[in-house]
């Protein structure tokens, strides 16, 4: 059974209606303070019928036409909620302006990224650049014997 137009939308319902996750309503209550739902107890969600059409007008400019929020803030504040609900209604077509990405794909309709082959040689791990000769671990060996020994001629002097 379908709601009346002039019926209160649960989050859920308004989120159905909107095709966006509920999340995405809460993240825009916070980005557009025009977007007031009611909240009754427990902070139950609750959004009037001109609360969907801003919505419906939010969710046009930045998905269809490729607004920012930064963007659609901007028309809230110099057009007004009713500018951005009869977007959301089809009434009003919106301009270009600064706010909108020039040349961006609507969401949902770039290009899928190439997909990378199985044929790819794979790189062998790397092995050590420096190794060192016979003879020069041999001198390091003799080099540490000798400070060892220096260390314990050293070490009775210290210890005065």
């Amino acid at each position: 059974m379908e709601k009346s137009p002039d019926a209160f939308r649960t989050i859920s319902e308004a989120a159905q209606e909107l095709e966006v996750p509920q999340h995405v309503l809460r993240f825009w209550e916070t980005r557009f303070s025009q977007i007031k739902p009611m909240k009754r107890a427990g902070g139950r969600r609750f959004y009037r019928p001109a609360d969907v059409e801003l919505l419906k007008g939010v969710r046009s400019l930045l998905y269809k036409e490729g607004y920012t929020i930064r963007g659609v803030q901007n028309i809230l504040k110099e057009e007004g909620v009713a500018y951005v609900a009869g977007v959301g209604r089809g009434e009003i077509v919106p301009r270009k302006r600064d706010g909108a990405l020039e040349g961006a794909p609507p969401p949902g309709r770039a290009k899928p990224a190439p997909r990378v082959g199985k044929s790819l040689p794979v790189p062998e791990p790397a092995r050590p650049a420096n190794r060192l000769s016979d003879n020069h671990a041999e001198s390091l060996r003799a080099a540490l014997r000798e400070l060892g020994e220096a260390r314990k001629l050293l070490d009775p002097a210290l210890s005065r």
